[in-house]
């Protein structure tokens, strides 16, 4: 809701400030939340917890569900419901308790017999459900996504999860301001996923964390949406806690006949329109970090090692440890060119390659298959690939897709045409890789095990990943003949926008119908013992004890807990997928050499990590919980990623930062010498075991007081129910078009079942050049 008069503020000011419901004297805002995803993996817990809690959904007409993550992208002619459908037992619960939940609190939810489902964060924007000045929130940590339309988006843990189900806040505190213009006209070749990797290459994974990072300049403002939202995309992996771009002409263009967004030429689109244009960064608004690139010094970018700041233009060689002067990096490189099975100075061109994906949140959407699809028409993937894959990020891009031809160009070529889903981003399904394959990859992330255990992966753009299948290898794009009539860029900007056309609901009984499949079809009932993360927190005031030495950096939360031990509905019993690659042989045998399968450190209650940016990566709790599990309760380190850090302390946890370089040393050589150390949060220091006082450090004092008396957030939030409720009056008046537009009848009781808008029908094989609209 606009507010009132002052100082310059940047577009992240604005929104957030927005958004305020409450602020205390220390910093601790309640924040309003707008939009809420939900999906199948970060979920059950919290819906668990909302049962056990007795407490019920505030804002159904502002929630949206769909399965994603672990649902197999086989082809669904034959589908008939989840359960004969998805055959891991894991996966199949997952998904079975997600449609179980969003009976019981009766949500709107797009499953796999809707044309609609699909990755969140593409389902979101194609249907209008994101909208510009919003915030907007999933238990997923690519949210980041949604920014591109001028929104707050970012991922939340699964107590946080909860917390938004329950009161549709969360506590949280302001981020930094960090710009970064990219100014000048792209290069034929060069993409935003070009731009996205330059930039973290640029940054670091640890670059922005503690930022909201704003995308502006000339080369930012030329890109369509689905170029933005790939950029948004992987903020998160430059360390921020979120990305945005200002919302301008592009962006109303887009939202125009979205079904969930406020209808064209109405008042409410006229009047949210007008409040969207004054979403940008005032003139002298401070930004705490400022980056200035030149688009003409970014050329078609690869990954190289198992970070995303990990990357190389494809014209260079393979680093070694003596091109990094930084230690920690040298050690980083040495690892990294051992789990990729690379040597120091080959050339990127000669990497030979065993797959090709092309999909994801980051690259799945119409845009990114039409550039796929103009480069290998008439060709073939080189006979050296075992697979090659080409996975729709929805129902609704499949179905556009194919209404153009390009599922016949893929499959002509020798590509896997499949259904919607995450498929081998994560390897959460059966689409992973096998230990020491080597894959090209549209997604947007590259750590150990990523795509599956052992996997290889090497990120780049869908139009990078196309000249790879076919030449089996990694390539760049520019050396084939006539690719630049397929690659947008600055000098070929989106096109005028069509508005689709949107079916009303038909009858009452499409608006009481949120489920595709009738609640008989559906055969499951689900239960779980999981515990309610509502119901207060042990305390936490002093912790004496075994404290094990980490000395590494950027230990992301696929380390810590890889993707095979998502899929439960339970928070406990995951301390055996704790740093599972690091602490075990592929034959199940224990790793000897790892610090937590020696003595005294089994017992180890707290971790000291001399390295930055523990943590990064991935929104999954399930990494504070398997550190639970083992027994840790906390973490010592010079920095940690932002959803980790958020994360911890939801569950009781002490995640805190050590800045003192030298008394972080000090407590690492106590607990290298396998000696107990004392964590005093009361006294805010750390001591060794005779009681001398080895650092001094500084908690945020919302979470000291909620951790040293046990108190949950869900809990205090409630104590502001007149102020919420006041709130959405205010926001009722004000933004009329958030509320439900589209979910919810605001006359009437019964649910909006939303129609999604005919996909534009067209010749088979013909080609069509603009943008698609839903």
């Amino acid at each position: 809701m606009p507010g009132a008069v002052r100082g310059p503020r940047t577009l992240y000011d604005k929104v957030f400030e927005d958004h305020i419901i409450d602020e205390q004297d220390g910093g601790t805002i309640l924040l309003y939340i707008d939009r809420h995803l939900v999906h199948e993996v970060t979920s059950p817990q919290a819906f668990e917890g909302l049962k056990n809690a007795g407490r019920k959904v505030r804002r159904p007409d502002c929630t949206l569900a769909t399965t994603d993550h672990n649902v197999p992208t086989t082809p669904r002619k034959n589908f008939k419901n989840v359960s004969q459908f998805v055959e891991e037992d894991d996966s199949r619960l997952q998904c079975e308790t997600l449609e179980q939940n969003v009976k019981d609190f009766k949500l709107t939810y797009f499953g796999l017999g809707d044309k609609r489902q699909g990755i969140v964060h593409i389902i979101g924007p194609e249907q209008g459900f994101t909208l510009p000045g919003t915030t907007v929130v999933c238990g997923d940590s690519h949210t980041s996504t949604h920014g591109a339309f001028g929104a707050l988006a970012f991922g939340i843990g699964t107590s946080e999860v909860e917390h938004v189900l329950a009161t549709q806040t969360l506590l949280t505190r302001r981020s930094k301001n960090m710009r970064v213009q990219v100014d000048g006209e792209l290069a034929p070749g060069v993409s935003s996923k070009d731009i996205i990797l330059y930039v973290i290459g640029q940054i670091g994974t640890a670059g922005g964390t503690g930022h909201v990072i704003e995308f502006c300049g000339s080369a930012i403002r030329s890109l369509s949406m689905e170029a933005r939202m790939s950029i948004c995309n992987m903020s998160i992996e430059g360390g921020a806690r979120a990305g945005m771009v200002a919302p301008d002409d592009i962006t109303f263009k887009y939202l125009k006949g979205r079904p969930l967004a406020p209808k064209v030429d109405s008042a409410e689109w006229k009047k949210a329109v007008k409040y969207w244009e004054s979403l940008r960064s005032d003139e002298g608004a401070k930004y705490d970090i400022d980056v200035f690139i030149n688009a003409k010094d970014i050329v078609p970018t690869v990954s190289w090692g198992t970070s995303p700041q990990d990357v190389i233009p494809i014209t260079g060689v393979v680093p070694g440890p003596d091109d990094f002067s930084d230690e920690n990096k040298k050690r980083a490189c040495v690892r990294s060119l051992e789990y990729m099975g690379l040597t120091a100075g080959t050339p990127m061109t000669d990497v030979v390659l065993d797959k090709v994906f092309i999909g994801s949140c980051t690259n799945a959407r119409i845009e990114d298959l039409r550039t796929a699809a103009h480069i290998v028409k008439g060709q073939h993937v080189a006979p050296n690939l075992k697979r090659a894959m080409v996975v729709p990020g929805s129902g609704l891009v499949k179905k556009q897709a194919e209404s153009e031809g390009l599922d016949e160009i893929f499959t002509d070529a020798g590509f896997e045409w499949r259904e919607a889903g995450c498929s081998m981003c994560l390897g959460m399904n059966p689409d992973i890789l096998s230990p020491g394959e080597r894959c090209a990859s549209t997604s947007n992330r590259n750590f150990e095990g990523r795509q599956g255990a052992g996997g290889r992966t090497h990120l780049m753009s869908p139009a990078m990943a196309a000249a790879a299948a076919l030449k089996g290898k990694l390539a760049d794009v520019r050396k084939l003949s006539d690719y630049e009539q397929a690659l947008p860029n600055s000098k070929n900007p989106p096109q005028h926008i069509e508005t689709p056309h949107v079916e009303d609901p038909e009858s009452d009984a499409d608006l009481d119908n949120i489920l595709d499949l009738n609640e008989n079809s559906q055969g499951n009932s689900v239960k779980t013992s999981a515990p309610s993360s509502s119901a207060g927190m042990p305390k936490f005031t002093q912790l004496k004890g075994i404290a094990a030495p980490l000395e590494q950096s950027n230990i992301d939360t696929d380390a810590i807990i890889p993707k095979q031990f998502l899929k439960t509905i339970k928070r406990a019993g995951l301390s055996k997928g704790l740093f599972h690659a690091w602490r075990w042989n592929p034959d199940g045998s224990v790793k000897e050499d790892f610090i937590l399968n020696k003595e005294p450190y089994t017992k180890a209650k707290i971790l000291v990590v001399t390295g930055p940016n523990f943590g990064c990566g991935s929104s999954r709790e399930h990494a504070p919980w398997a550190l639970l599990d083992f027994g840790i309760t906390c973490i010592l380190a010079p920095s940690f990623g932002d959803i980790f850090f958020n994360n911890t302390l939801k569950n009781g946890m002490l995640p805190q930062v050590i800045e003192d370089t030298a008394a972080l040393q000090k407590i690492a050589e106590e607990a290298k010498a396998g000696r107990e150390i004392e964590v005093d949060l009361e006294a805010q220091n750390v001591k060794d075991a005779k009681g001398h006082v080895l650092a001094e450090f500084k908690a945020d004092e919302f979470r000291r007081n909620c951790l040293i008396n046990g108190l949950d957030d869900i809990g205090l939030t409630m104590q502001k129910e007149e102020m919420i409720t006041k709130f959405e009056g205010m926001r009722t008046e004000e933004t009329p078009w958030l509320d439900g537009s589209g979910f919810l009848s605001r006359h009437r009781k019964g649910a909006v079942k939303v129609d999604a808008a005919p996909v534009p029908k067209t010749n088979r094989g013909e080609e069509v050049q603009e943008p698609l609209e839903w």
